[in-house]
């Protein structure tokens, strides 16, 4: 039965797409507010190869649609617009409760901050 709820752990590992159906990346983890309970923002990952140089992208929950069809995430989003986006690689972690870098994130995907 199709309905509009999924479990988190089906959301990693899912498919994040441009609109034209090119494959960019997937998703690593869903960032959620412990108090409000909403997703803030999902982490993907671009690039590496068997995890080496993995980039690890938080972008805002509100830049991704789903697409029924390809059973994918789609974001639409240039190759400059992910330059200057904030990424984190390997072993390092992105600061999760900075406000400013989220800001600057949602700067660069033109969405609103999930907590307003």
């Amino acid at each position: 039965m199709a309905h509009n709820l999924i479990a988190s752990d089906r959301v990693e590992g899912t498919a994040i797409c441009r609109p034209g159906g090119d494959k960019i990346g997937v998703v690593q983890r869903l960032m959620i507010d412990k108090i409000s309970g909403k997703v803030a923002y999902a982490v993907l990952t671009f690039g590496g190869f068997l995890h080496f140089g993995e980039k690890h992208f938080p972008v805002p929950w509100a830049a991704l649609s789903y697409n029924a069809v390809r059973q994918a995430y789609e974001i639409d989003i240039t190759d400059a617009q992910l330059r200057d986006a904030p990424f984190y690689v390997g072993d390092l972690e992105f600061d999760w409760g900075d406000r400013s870098s989220e800001a600057s994130m949602q700067k660069v995907y033109r969405t609103a901050h999930y907590w307003e």
